[in-house]
């Protein structure tokens, strides 16, 4: 007949073995936690071409620009599209606007001729007006034909950031243009 004690001590052992056959040996935890830092190196070194990539796809986007001659698009110390103009443009939002995910950004320069009193008496007081105005026309315009409003933006320079030497008739007209360039994921 088994005693209280003799019964507590089996059932004691018996508890000790089903616990200890639920523990993991040394080796196996040793195993375990070197694959476990393999692991956290290869999601480092992941993380790492990941970052890499998106440094690429920055510096892609900064770089991909169409530029197009205001004289192009605009008459002499106007804002309003010529019609030449709207089908340069026309194009391109026709190709942009069905699978544009991207901002786009309209940049708009002119060269350092000083603004003429016909302009000056329609608001537009300096170069920086008036490289916004013709900016804002054209991102007016590709909304108007698909581009998502969202997605564009426009902001002008005026004079500042020259191509070419304002010295000269033909490189004033270089920099009088409007560039259209990626700005990024749209989020």
């Amino acid at each position: 007949m088994a005693t209280p004690f003799k019964t507590s001590l089996v059932a004691g052992s018996l508890l000790s073995v089903i616990l200890l056959a639920g523990c993991v040996s040394k080796s196996d935890f040793d195993a375990v936690q070197a694959k476990n830092a393999q692991l956290e190196q290869t999601v480092k070194a992941q993380q790492a071409e990941i970052d890499a990539a998106k440094a690429q796809n920055t510096r892609l986007i900064g770089a991909i620009k169409y530029t197009v001659n205001s004289d192009l698009l605009f008459a002499p110390g106007s804002w309003t599209m010529s019609s030449a103009g709207k089908d340069i443009i026309a194009k391109m939002a026709a190709k942009l606007a069905p699978t544009m995910q991207n901002k786009l950004v309209v940049n708009g320069f002119t060269d350092n001729t000083p603004i003429g009193k016909g302009l000056a008496a329609e608001g537009v007081t300096s170069n920086e007006i008036l490289s916004q105005k013709r900016a804002e026309a054209v991102a007016e315009f590709l909304v108007s034909k698909g581009v998502k409003p969202e997605l564009v933006s426009a902001h002008g320079f005026g004079e500042a950031n020259p191509i070419a030497s304002n010295k000269t008739t033909a490189g004033r007209a270089k920099n009088r243009r409007v560039e259209l360039g990626l700005a990024g994921q749209a989020g």
